[in-house]
């Protein structure tokens, strides 16, 4: 970083923690309405749940399923005598052991709902009095269910998992070792009264453990977006308006800049322009901010400032060619440029984040004087440059960080002269060079660059 001294604080390093770290960048134009959306792919509602589903020890719930109960509910009627039958051949029937497969979530075909598949895998066991061996069984089952975008009352709308049921799933039941043909019978008898008594369970006992997951899901994902962005004293702060889902879970957000007192000092309102920063570290996460919050950030991290170079003694080489370009123009003010000689940068306004086909830059307004000596009170000339520099964003870890590159100075106008009128256009080059040595270090936080005058 170029610690150049300044009668204002410095800003902080230019980087953002978008999101608990999760998001990054990368410019794409778009156009969107709400100023920002965070779009999640179904494969980060997969492991999401997948989480979720542990924390809420869903292979317990599968362990603990009444099968026998199940079975006498399932067979009733003229069938109540035959199942007794069989059940008093039975002790115990139970889930000796089970685990959950690799969730699948996949939009259906018009894009508007994502279905949910769990596949189980489970083992249950029981025992008679006909044999002292445990007879296994091996049961495949799974449960579906559908996440969509439910609208209540006041037009309120969110994200419910609704069907969840096996009605459409798999459904495997066998025997998991051959044993004697009696033996073998009575299990082909007990996997008959299974079959219809497991979809049951599945819809009674699991489904409700798969949506009380699935809405801790999504109050994770609420409480992601509301934590607040750091820019300097102030933060951006984003407000969940509403959920979408085209093929993807779109979470719409309002945005709001507080200041250091909570203060909110700006609102978004409806616009067009937006830029897209997808995924950190292929995270299949991707945030979409229009452009007037972004404008916002910048705005907040990079201050109007006051800059002042030592430049025969940070930049020696730029100090002897701005000498060569000064002595066209005169050489007797050239000749009068000392060893101390500064140079005076002033930001005067917030910068402009301008998007163009994808591409982003930062326009400026910069004032920049030259003084002979640092004890001279009177600039040879006070120069307002009209100035633009490429808007790179990038990752560093967990960080989105932004970039100022190629500065251009597009326009130059000569504010004033103590050493008479001259085309400012002569100084374009040597000018362009000490913005792009002194003045896009400053804004980029660099940690290693010029030293300042207190060096």
């Amino acid at each position: 970083m170029c610690h150049l001294p300044t009668p204002k604080k410095m800003a902080s390093p230019r980087t953002f923690t978008f999101l608990c770290g999760l998001l990054a960048a990368n410019l794409v134009g778009a156009t969107l309405s709400p100023p920002a959306v965070l779009s999640l792919s179904p494969e980060v509602i997969k492991q999401m749940l997948t989480q979720k589903l542990k924390d809420h020890d869903a292979i317990n719930t599968l362990q603990q399923l009444p099968l026998l109960s199940a079975m006498k509910e399932s067979a009733g009627g003229i069938f109540s005598r035959l199942v007794k039958s069989i059940l008093k051949h039975i002790i115990w029937l139970k889930v000796t052991s089970a685990s959950i497969l690799q969730l699948q979530v996949q939009p259906l075909d018009d894009g508007r709902e994502l279905m949910i598949y769990v596949p189980l895998d489970m083992v249950a066991g029981f025992n008679t009095p006909l044999v002292k061996t445990i007879v296994e069984l091996h049961m495949e089952v799974e449960a579906q269910a559908i996440i969509h975008v439910e609208t209540g009352e006041r037009d309120h709308t969110r994200l419910v998992l609704s069907d969840c049921s096996n009605t459409r799933g798999r459904l495997r039941i066998s025997l998991l070792h051959k044993l004697s043909f009696l033996l073998n019978s009575l299990a082909d008898k007990v996997i008959r009264l299974l079959v219809p008594a497991l979809p049951k369970l599945v819809k009674s006992e699991l489904c409700p453990v798969i949506k009380a997951a699935f809405e801790d899901m999504c109050a994770d994902l609420l409480n992601l977006t509301k934590v607040p962005v750091s820019l300097n004293s102030d933060h951006l702060e984003f407000d969940f308006m509403s959920p979408a889902i085209d093929h993807d879970v779109h979470l719409i957000l309002g945005a709001k800049l507080v200041d250091s007192e909570g203060k909110v000092t700006k609102l978004f309102n409806d616009s067009v322009d937006s830029l897209n920063l997808p995924s950190l570290h292929y995270t299949p996460f991707s945030l979409t901010m229009r452009k007037d919050v972004v404008n916002a950030a910048v705005a907040a991290l990079l201050p109007p400032e006051e800059l002042m170079v030592l430049l025969d003694y940070v930049l020696p080489e730029t100090a002897r060619r701005l000498k060569s370009s000064i002595k066209v123009i005169s050489e007797k003010a050239a000749n009068q440029l000392g060893p101390t000689q500064i140079v005076k940068i002033l930001t005067q306004e917030n910068p402009e984040l301008l998007v163009d086909q994808g591409n982003a830059k930062v326009a400026q307004l910069i004032m920049l004087e030259v003084f002979a000596t640092n004890e001279a009170y009177r600039p040879f000339f006070t120069l307002g440059i009209e100035a633009t520099s490429e808007a790179q964003f990038y990752t560093r870890g967990d960080l989105l960080m932004l970039n100022f590159n190629k500065i251009s100075s597009d326009r130059i106008h000569l504010m004033n002269s103590a050493i008479g009128l001259f085309n400012p256009e002569l100084l374009k080059d040597i000018i362009t060079k000490i913005l792009a040595s002194v003045l896009l270090p400053n804004e980029n936080a660099e940690e290693d660059g010029c030293p300042s005058l207190e060096s």
